[in-house]
């Protein structure tokens, strides 16, 4: 800092833009727990390296401007968030369930993990080898995800994550696996990668529920090998308090079928970046997501920001995005389709849309296409707008109160994102969620 005589006083000159940068990566970096030694310790070295490289973002980055990151910079959460157990959900579907408590693996709330047929290990037990199959995985494909895109949240979790998963699937899972999350204090701080391997022709279903910490820092690495499904289907908690921040980074292989669907209800501050990199011919991505947002709960902000890149041929992909918004909630939405040269007979959709039940709430949409194949069918759209008063009318007409012909009209908007589930039982779960929500706010 320079100083400059004034009056007698001493004053200190504010810190320049990149000085102001790093010394809020600096704060953030030294209030980090890094583990130490272990397999993943040249890719955790690596991480660090890139985030002080690129800096933690400010509200001038481009991927930024329209979403506050200043509770992901601070060293440490900001404020108490009250706990609130969330309302079970997915009960009665047989599954695996492997709960973490403010971002560590709770062994005795869990079931036994062998029983899955599948490989599953704690990186914090897992990271204590020096050889592991996850080493050729872990933080890879974060790595690879940061161009063109810097996204520094992700490395950060790369070098700092204490806990997480590691699965291996080498046939077709029986039964899905529920990672279940859980808050037990009210300034929890949960950091968490998970990998997951998909061998050729494997097939496996994830679920996650519920609210990992006051703050959280999410990855998850997926690598899928040729002929691999997943399925992967996140309803997030719903703590009013929460900051969260998740990353989804895939590699999809030939012939691949990759499908994710985020229900996003509740949340001061909600991000979930999606980035694909669909690697073989005849693969498929889908991404989708639904969010509910009311601001008489309390302030609302939820981002999707999903990056796809086709890079072979005869591929296709999907972003379908619904946003529910009133009292002054706020959505954004950032999506890109990237085609390679080469990517010939790309396939690509892209949809974003918001519903605004009053004149408070705002939705800011960013959607993308950046093309260099010229044999493609590539498409997207976005729109904003409120409830179709013609319809709302055609049912008060038939005697069906407001409050509940409006619920019925959100249920309708949002079912085309509904639909990337492919599990009907599932979807009658997440149709549930959304339902409950509604009740809560018609009387």
């Amino acid at each position: 800092l320079c100083r400059y005589p004034r009056g007698g006083a001493v004053m200190a000159a504010p810190l320049r833009k990149d000085e102001a940068r790093v010394a809020v990566t600096e704060a953030r970096i030294a209030a980090l727990g890094r583990p130490q030694g272990g397999f993943s310790a040249p890719a955790r070295k690596d991480a660090l390296a890139r985030l002080r490289a690129m800096g933690l973002p400010g509200r001038r980055d481009e991927y930024w401007r329209w979403t506050d990151p200043a509770a992901f910079n601070a060293p440490e959460p900001q404020g108490g968030a009250a706990l609130r157990v969330d309302k079970p959900i997915f009960e009665g579907r047989d599954k695996i369930r492997l709960v973490f408590v403010d971002g560590v693996f709770d062994a005795d709330a869990s079931d036994d993990p062998r029983i899955a047929g599948v490989e599953i290990e704690r990186l914090a037990e897992a990271d204590r080898a020096d050889i592991h199959w996850a080493k050729a995985l872990y933080g890879v494909l974060e790595a690879e995800g940061q161009s063109p895109v810097a996204r520094p949240f992700a490395a950060l979790n790369t070098a700092a994550a204490t806990d997480g998963l590691l699965i291996r699937v080498t046939g077709r899972a029986a039964i899905p696996l529920h990672i279940s999350y859980r808050q037990g204090s009210e300034r929890s701080d949960a950091v968490l990668h998970h990998v997951i391997r998909l061998e050729p022709g494997a097939e496996l279903t994830v679920l996650e529920t519920g609210t990992a910490g006051a703050r959280s820092n999410l990855v998850m690495e997926v690598d899928m090998g040729e002929g691999a499904r997943l399925h992967h289907l996140r309803p997030q908690g719903r703590a009013l308090d929460r900051a969260m921040i998740t990353h989804l980074f895939a590699r999809v292989a030939a012939g691949a079928l990759f499908k994710s669907f985020t229900l996003t209800a509740n949340g001061r501050l909600t991000r979930n970046e999606a980035v694909i990199r669909i690697a073989g011919d005849g693969a498929v991505a889908h991404v989708a997501g639904a969010a509910l947002g009311d601001g008489a709960d309390g302030p609302f902000q939820h981002d999707d920001t999903i990056f796809i890149t086709h890079a072979a041929e005869g591929c296709e992909s999907r972003q379908v995005f619904k946003k529910v918004l009133r009292h002054g909630a706020k959505g954004v939405f950032q999506g890109k389709i990237l085609v390679k040269p080469g990517a010939q007979k790309t396939d690509g959709y892209q949809i974003s849309q918001s519903l605004l039940l009053d004149d408070d709430s705002q939705f800011l949409a960013k959607p993308e296409l950046e093309i260099y194949a010229d044999d493609v069918k590539c498409s997207h759209g976005s729109t904003t707008g409120a409830i179709d008063e013609t319809a709302l009318f055609y049912l008060r007409s038939r005697g069906v109160p407001r409050a509940e012909a409006t619920a019925l009209l959100v249920l309708s908007f949002v079912a085309d994102a509904i639909a990337e589930i492919e599990d009907a039982d599932l979807a009658s779960d997440i149709v549930a969620r959304i339902e409950d929500w509604l009740a809560q706010r018609q009387g």
